[in-house]
């Protein structure tokens, strides 16, 4: 049964990260009577988002435009258009979408990606808050165990070397240290933050580790969840347990801040996912209860498992409805 119950007021929830996973939870909470602030990342330097950045001096508009369609409530077809791909023979237009179009077009009229995201957030009717995590495109930089590295995102997962950490950096390559405005401010009167679900290396790292963004998720009186990874994924977490997740966050971040860790118990059928479509995920995300006991979590394990298309994702209703009874038995 839903938990779509009269409330005295809404619950303040931050979201961080980025990529495909991050919109699920938003629709899904989209639904909730909560109020939501999405902080996404702004580290993509692939596809259509990376010839943006390279082209306009311009946060990568890639995930912020997913976000805001998730957040939406615009008619379909509205909708549809704002996420409309050019075909890759039309020159070019070829890979780019109307929304990263749209928000390179504000962008460049304003002279800020962060005003127009809050344009967009308007003209879209978007229920929430919707921030980029720095107000200037950021560059993804890992250092892996043989003491190599890599720069940009894109790059990281190709050589599948096992990454030691990752931190970002500005345009005058210096470590990046600053939030977008407000983005601290929600985070320390959040009721809970949310972490995920996402790439660990690329999508939610790259938030936290812009040290305004990461001092306020361990400063928060809110009650920090991470959603694990159901997959683990090709060049970043391959071989990762649950409890290795939840390791390597703590450790960027140099203290055990997460509370409470969501987990997939049920099984996802063998050979159901479509490789040619998802070719980076590996295998299931196996699970070491001690050691997430270890890290100072609560563990809520469950099936949050949903099945679309050749694909394995978190149920959304699932995970939303597991976070309301979180947020309102822990702070309110």
């Amino acid at each position: 049964m839903k938990l779509k119950t009269y409330r005295i007021r809404k619950p303040k929830i931050v979201v961080i990260g980025g990529g495909t996973g991050l919109p699920v939870i938003l629709k899904s909470l989209r639904n909730e009577s909560a109020e939501i602030s999405a902080v996404v990342t702004v580290a993509d330097d692939g596809g259509s988002s990376g010839e943006l950045r390279n082209s306009i001096d311009m946060a990568p508009p890639g995930d912020l435009r997913n976000v805001l369609a998730a957040l939406s409530d615009m008619p379909k077809l509205y909708n549809d258009l704002f996420q409309y791909r050019f075909n890759q023979d039309d020159k070019f237009l070829a890979n780019h979408t109307i929304g990263n179009l749209l928000i390179a077009a504000l962008s460049e009229m304003r002279g800020s990606t962060y005003e127009a995201i809050q344009l967009l957030t308007n003209m879209m009717h978007v229920d929430g808050h919707v921030y980029p995590s720095s107000e200037e495109p950021l560059v993804l930089h890992a250092e892996f165990t043989d003491g190599t590295t890599a720069v940009g995102e894109s790059s990281i997962a190709k050589d599948r070397k096992t990454i030691h950490r990752v931190y970002v950096t500005d345009k005058n390559n210096k470590t990046a240290e600053k939030a977008s405005r407000k983005v601290v401010k929600a985070i320390l009167e959040a009721d809970m933050v949310v972490l995920g679900p996402g790439s660990l290396f690329t999508s939610i790292l790259p938030n936290l580790v812009i040290k305004e963004i990461g001092d306020a998720v361990k400063e928060t009186a809110a009650e920090v969840v991470y959603i694990c990874n159901i997959m683990t994924q090709r060049g970043e977490t391959e071989h990762f347990s649950d409890a290795d997740h939840v390791r390597v966050l703590h450790e960027h971040l140099d203290a055990k801040f997460i509370d409470t860790v969501l987990v997939n118990t049920e099984k996802v059928p063998e050979n159901y996912m479509d490789p040619e479509i998802y070719d980076e995920y590996l295998v299931q995300v196996v699970h070491d209860f001690n050691g997430l006991r270890e890290e100072g979590c609560r563990v809520v394990s469950t099936d949050f498992l949903k099945l679309r298309n050749g694909g394995v994702f978190h149920d959304g209703e699932k995970v939303v409805e597991e976070l309301f009874r979180i947020v309102f038995g822990a702070k309110i």
